[in-house]
């Protein structure tokens, strides 16, 4: 019998919401499936390549079904792969654990009426995996990768992977969000099929599609804590067509809908603080906390230079934690006085002006203060002064259909600046975004991405 074989017969371009993939096409001697590789970036130079090999699923892959953790690990995989800056996704046609779909569905309606996962299998006939990865390995060596630092929950794929000659040196977990769908498969997987999984994580965020999972988001602050020591910062807030963040200077305006305003509350929850400016406090007296999902408050943040913070504002009477205000070295220290003994910490985080808050400087605070993430708010003076300072990491923008004509976000290169904004900045001192993603909520466009500066600037 001659020995199984593979041959590459086409690939394309495919750029994602994550980064930019080649996708190769696979023909072979074993069976009639179109198995495929999703590759990005150099994978024959480095020694070891950080690679996802992945069984379709059509019901989480393609519908973003809640019963497995499928979609939730190939869209992570493809992430992680994108920020390393190379890797594969073997794509391997064994639906159902090598069951097909037909007999997956009617697994599932097993499943419904109590019969675990592994048990189901059994029942139609099938053994609990059927999947085989002498395909997958001989994919790994026409793309020129031996050895592979494997994103897998399942260690009988690193034993499947071993002995068909692939050296798996490392094992990258893939931790899933936990919802009443998939608990008991989850379970199962752990009870039955030796899978190594944290079952304590988040509940009720099951991230699939675009979204950005909790976990994910941990790792990126965690990594990014560890390589500089400071927060890691997620500008947020929502425009207008037009740039628009409000009718006009000092006016509270209504932008986003129901569905984004849920989102930005999953990304106050995910943050230690949330930050703000003076003149957000003065014109709005916000809240600052997470109410349209379940989380913790973050701490409040305030840009107050010349500490002009109100005592009887929200920030110090509600339930949230109470404020952190940076504000310039001479402030009335009768106020000072004044607003820590009502529960707020005033810190000194002015530059040698005296006339902005020092943001490098602020952010070495926060750390200090324990905060690792750090998402800001606004308003237009705030959000061009993290830019400018190249104070940013992420950005999260809401971008509502319709037009304002009212008070920009971003001011332009050299005009007039608020309280604490540098002035007469080239244009090249604004990023551009890159690893860009966008979905829609409701009415509403969310767009991802991270800023860029010219090395110029």
């Amino acid at each position: 019998m001659p020995h199984p074989s593979v041959t590459r017969i086409t690939s394309a371009r495919i750029p994602t919401v994550v980064g930019e993939f080649d996708l190769y096409y696979y023909d072979n001697s074993l069976d009639e499936k179109e198995h495929l590789a999703l590759v990005l970036g150099d994978v024959e130079t480095p020694d070891e390549v950080l690679v996802r090999v992945h069984s379709e699923c059509f019901t989480g892959d393609v519908i973003g079904s809640l019963r497995c953790d499928c979609g939730e690990q190939l869209n992570r995989s493809m992430r992680l792969i994108a920020e390393q800056g190379a890797g594969v996704v073997l794509y391997l046609r064994q639906e159902g654990r090598g069951i097909g779909l037909e007999h997956k569905l009617e697994a599932y309606n097993l499943q419904d009426q109590g019969y675990d996962t592994v048990e189901a299998n059994l029942e139609l006939g099938h053994g609990a995996d059927e999947r085989d990865y002498t395909v997958g390995a001989l994919m790994l060596t026409d793309l020129g990768v031996d050895t592979v630092q494997l994103l897998t929950n399942n260690p009988a794929k690193i034993e499947h992977l071993e002995a068909l000659g692939v050296r798996v040196s490392e094992r990258i977990p893939l931790n899933p969000h936990i919802n009443v769908e998939n608990e008991g498969y989850l379970q199962t997987k752990v009870q039955r099929m030796r899978h190594l999984l944290n079952l304590n994580g988040p509940k009720g965020r099951f991230a699939n599609g675009h979204s950005d999972s909790t976990n994910a988001f941990d790792e990126r602050v965690q990594a990014h804590f560890e390589r500089t020591g400071l927060p890691y910062v997620t500008l947020s807030y929502a425009q207008t067509l037009d740039g628009s963040i409000a009718a006009a200077p000092g006016q509270h305006t209504c932008i986003s809908g129901n569905a984004s305003a849920r989102f930005t509350h999953q990304l106050r929850a995910q943050h230690d603080a949330i930050l703000v400016g003076i003149n957000t406090v003065l014109s709005d007296d916000p809240r600052l906390t997470v109410r349209h999902v379940e989380g913790t408050h973050p701490r409040p943040i305030i840009l107050d230079t010349h500490l002009r913070f109100p005592h009887d504002a929200t920030l110090l009477s509600g339930s949230g934690p109470k404020p952190l205000i940076a504000t310039g070295p001479d402030v009335p220290e009768t106020r000072r006085a004044a607003l820590e003994a009502e529960g707020a910490e005033v810190v000194d985080c002015g530059d040698a002006s005296g006339k902005r808050i020092d943001l490098p400087r602020l952010l070495e605070v926060l750390s200090a203060h324990g905060i690792r993430s750090l998402m800001v708010e606004g308003g237009s003076t705030v959000i061009t002064s993290f830019l400018v300072d190249r104070c940013v990491d992420h950005v999260a923008l809401t971008i509502s259909p319709q037009f304002m004509g009212g008070l920009h976000a971003v001011a332009a290169p050299g005009a007039p600046s608020g309280d604490g904004a540098p002035s007469g900045r080239p244009a090249h001192a604004l990023p551009r975004l890159e690893n860009r993603r966008q979905r829609w909520l409701g009415d509403d466009l969310i767009l991802r991405g991270d800023p860029v500066w010219e090395a110029s600037a």
